[in-house]
C-alpha cells in the first residue's frame, strides 16, 4: 500500500509539472509530433493550454488519491483518480479534436 501511495504521489507531482511547462512555456515539443502535426502556429497557445490543463487534472487526481488513501485508509480515497483522469482526458481529447484537425490517433 505504501509503495502505491508513493507511486501515485510521484506521478501526481510529475504530471502537473509537465502540464505547467507545456502550458506556461508553450513547449509543444513535449507532445508527440503526430499529435501536433496539424496544429497551426496561431493555435499553439490555446492547444498547449488545454493539453497542460489536462495533464494537471490527471496529476491532481493522483495526488488527491495518494493523500486520501494515506490519511483515510479507506477505498473512498480512490475516487480522485478516475475523476482527475476523466477530466484530464476530456480536456486532452477536446484539444486534439479542435486544434489537430479532428485527428486524435493519427
Amino acid at each position: 500500500m505504501l509503495f502505491g501511495m508513493i507511486v501515485l504521489l510521484g506521478v501526481g507531482i510529475l504530471f502537473p509539472a509537465l502540464g505547467t511547462v507545456l502550458w506556461k512555456k508553450r513547449k509543444i515539443s513535449l507532445v508527440h509530433e503526430y499529435h501536433t502535426r496539424n496544429v497551426r502556429e496561431e493555435d499553439v497557445p490555446a492547444y498547449t493550454r488545454l493539453m497542460g490543463l489536462g495533464l494537471i487534472a490527471i496529476g491532481a487526481g493522483c495526488v488527491l488519491t495518494g493523500v486520501a488513501a494515506f490519511w483515510l485508509e479507506k477505498p473512498v480515497g480512490w475516487i480522485g483518480l478516475p475523476l482527475g483522469f476523466l477530466i484530464g482526458i476530456t480536456l486532452i481529447l477536446r484539444a486534439q479534436r479542435k486544434y489537430n484537425g479532428g485527428r486524435i490517433l493519427s
